[in-house]
């Protein structure tokens, strides 16, 4: 008798240095013993009977009438084959809870932010392409010799508009596109690609921008596999690329672009000579409606919006995309793409 009252009070002094609540249950679903941590978490003293030999019904999370939410955490207890019981263990999760319900209503909130953002961003995409339509027709006629020769000056004035038409319409484009990728992601046709032909069709696509910016332009690209992806999607990444630099480049600059199959990957390089990124920046270009300082303070033109889609396009075809180069002196996008095209169910 001395052995067992000594072995029961082993079990509680161990019950009773657990960290948490804990119920120790027979195999036959009885209380065993209950430590005081258990007793106080469920303001039980002179409510419950706990006494040895008494049922307890199980339940994974309880609510206090408090406002206080209980986990129980179920440990069966085993020897060899036998089994002896279980250790039931409580711990407050009141703080995690009220986290969780908080992180909810928040995801609530974003999510029907960015409902709203996306409806109005397409609306007023559409909305501005009429009037878009009409100033690129009008621009169009005016440059139609049977309706007069113009002078030097308003060709110039007409070239202007012309052209600033047609960045606003290239603006409108990524907006929409934006938006279709936040509702439901690109719609992308996965076929084999020529990256050389790839290359340097997209380079042809903007030599006449490449120009108009006075920079000089080289392609080196070794010849490879081909590669499983959607090449219209990945133009339109070079394009994006292209554009910046031409940008981005003073006047007598230099725009390269580099390819070569690396194991199981290509790998794209596109350098210029430009005003370059600050480090502190490379991350953030990407994430849409994001510039760098000296993009902005230098009065160059852009809404952001060209690097989040090409990320966004890399990303699907399982590939990275990232810059580097030094502030000042030009910047170096890498996107590195898998041959074979992304995972097997990593394309909707």
């Amino acid at each position: 008798m001395a052995s067992e009252d000594g072995d029961r009070d082993r079990l509680q002094a161990v019950l009773e240095a657990l960290p948490a609540g804990a119920l120790l249950q027979s195999p036959s679903d009885e209380v065993l013993a209950v430590n005081r941590k258990f007793v106080d978490m469920f303001g039980m003293e002179g409510k419950a009977d706990l006494s040895p030999g008494r049922h307890v019904h199980r339940v994974a999370e309880i609510p206090l009438a408090d406002g206080r939410v209980i986990r129980r955490e179920v440990e069966p207890l085993r020897k060899e084959n036998d089994y002896l019981g279980a250790l039931w263990m409580f711990s407050d999760i009141t703080d995690a809870k009220r986290r969780e319900r908080d992180l909810e209503r928040d995801n609530r909130a974003l999510t029907e932010l960015a409902r709203q953002r996306n409806a109005f961003t397409a609306a007023a995409s559409h909305e501005l392409r009429t009037p878009l339509a009409s100033i690129s027709s009008f621009g169009e006629l005016l440059a139609d010799p049977s309706f007069g020769t113009l002078t030097a000056e308003q060709a110039g004035f007409l070239e202007a508009i012309r052209r600033n038409a047609g960045r606003m319409q290239r603006v409108i484009s990524d907006l929409l596109l934006t938006t279709r990728m936040r509702a439901a992601g690109p719609e992308l046709e996965f076929a084999p690609v020529d990256v050389p032909a790839m290359l340097a069709e997209a380079l042809l696509e903007h030599m006449a921008a490449v120009e108009r910016a006075g920079l000089f332009a080289v392609l080196d690209c070794d010849s490879g596999p081909t590669l499983r992806g959607d090449g219209h999607r990945l133009r339109h990444v070079l394009g994006n690329l292209l554009e910046n630099a031409a940008k981005f480049t003073p006047p007598g600059g230099r725009i390269g672009i580099t390819a070569a199959p690396r194991g199981v990957h290509w790998d794209i390089e596109v350098a210029d000579t430009g005003i370059g990124i600050p480090e502190q920046y490379r991350h953030e270009i990407f994430s849409g409606f994001v510039r760098a300082p000296n993009a902005r303070s230098g009065g160059y033109p852009g809404t952001g919006l060209g690097l989040a889609i090409a990320r966004t396009v890399v990303e699907l075809h399982g590939g990275t995309i990232t810059v580097g180069g030094r502030e000042g002196e030009g910047a170096v996008f890498r996107i590195r793409l898998p041959i074979a095209g992304p995972p097997p169910g990593a394309v909707p």
